[in-house]
């Protein structure tokens, strides 16, 4: 992969929460090297306020998000994907559009930190903890040599990434 911008999509079912947060924070700690996106199979409409407050914590614009449907990034005129990373098994197991651009592919799993139920307090805790994980794949991921890593070699680190932190 020779590129200046690599773009990826962050899939979720509900692009409320888990998928969100994976785009800010690519979008923040990727310094123009990456361009993220999210979306979701059936998405909320919706995005949940404790993940935009969870970016808000790391000083990460939160402007502009938006709930939306994976199909967007399916149809002609669409970026033309170089990564698609699922963060939750339930969207890891439907059957997902074409994408533009034929992007390799791994799951990222990470527990729905909006489905935790208890205290505000346990909530935040849990969508923090949700972003530390997502934090850490991504810093992975920007480790990586992307110039030099040939597919298969490259497939394998995103797929080990995907195990990182869980």
């Amino acid at each position: 992969m020779n590129k200046t911008v690599y773009n990826v999509l962050f899939v979720c079912t509900g692009n409320s929460a888990r998928s969100i947060m994976a785009e800010g924070l690519l979008n923040h700690a990727g310094h123009g090297r990456f361009m993220a996106f999210s979306a979701g199979s059936h998405p909320t409409g919706a995005v949940n306020p404790l993940a935009l407050s969870t970016l808000k914590q790391w000083h990460i614009d939160v402007d502009g998000f938006r709930s939306k449907n994976w199909d967007e990034f399916a149809r002609p005129g669409a970026p033309m994907l170089d990564f698609v990373f699922t963060v939750c098994d339930k969207a890891a197991g439907e059957v997902c559009p074409v994408w533009p651009g034929q992007p390799m592919t791994a799951h990222w799993g990470v527990p729905d930190p909006a489905a935790v139920e208890g205290s505000d307090e346990h909530k935040a805790r849990a969508f923090m903890n949700a972003a530390l994980v997502l934090r850490r794949r991504i810093e992975l991921m920007l480790a990586l040599p992307l110039q030099s890593l040939a597919g298969m070699a490259l497939q394998r680190e995103i797929d080990q990434i995907g195990k990182a932190g869980a």
